[in-house]
């Protein structure tokens, strides 16, 4: 497992939307879910003050909803939709993704992979988001936590006990959390998904920055 995941086979085009029978034309999606603490300190001062500065202290956030190929993953898919998400549709997803440009970058290089529209992607980002429990020692963390990243895995998989072990990957950088990976199903279901689980963070332990 690598600090992050490893560089995987770009696929895009029209195709990779949708079979054209209703059918998804990829395997399965991954829901990464970035500690936003992590993200905040690494960033500094560049970072998104709506994210790193609010008044609201965020733990775990969604990065996004990615389709995904048994191998690699379909990205910037050609799609009838706009390519900007508007202000008034992405602010009801804010409590998710806390930042309008990253609701609009994932729309752009995953959403339109999906076959979905604008609206329906971002509804499905959140029943994917409901389908998963985050492990209690994280909703609210007052003090610097440093553990193994299968750690972890396994507190997540306490969580939701029909998770795989092969269905959830950490991912960090060269100290801290940076995200947990889950692999569901085109219906939203844990599964397996052993090349996302390979590509996970490797090292002994990971610092995880608290709610601030």
């Amino acid at each position: 497992m690598t600090a992050i995941l490893a560089a995987m086979p770009y696929l895009a085009g029209p195709a990779m939307a949708g079979s054209g029978d209703g059918r998804p034309a990829f395997d399965f999606y991954v829901l990464s879910l970035s500690w936003s603490p992590s993200h905040c300190a690494a960033e500094g001062e560049d970072a998104n003050p709506r994210q790193c500065k609010s008044s609201r202290p965020y733990g775990f956030i969604v990065h996004g909803l990615w389709p995904q190929f048994e191998k690699g993953y379909p990205e910037f898919c050609a799609s009838n939709e706009p390519d900007r998400v508007p202000e008034r549709l992405a602010r009801a997803y804010l409590d998710l993704m806390p930042s309008p440009g990253l609701i609009g970058h994932q729309w752009r290089k995953h959403g339109t992979c999906t076959g979905l529209g604008q609206q329906e992607y971002l509804d499905l980002v959140r029943r994917a988001r409901e389908r998963v429990a985050i492990p209690k020692e994280f909703s609210r963390l007052a003090q610097p936590l440093t553990m193994p990243p299968e750690a972890v895995e396994e507190r997540f998989i306490r969580a939701n006990p029909r998770l795989p072990a092969e269905g959830v990957a950490v991912t960090c950088d060269r100290r801290r959390l940076r995200e947990v990976r889950i692999c569901l199903t085109t219906d939203l279901r844990f599964r397996s998904c052993p090349e996302v689980d390979r590509d996970a963070c490797n090292r002994h332990e990971v610092l995880i920055p608290p709610v601030r």
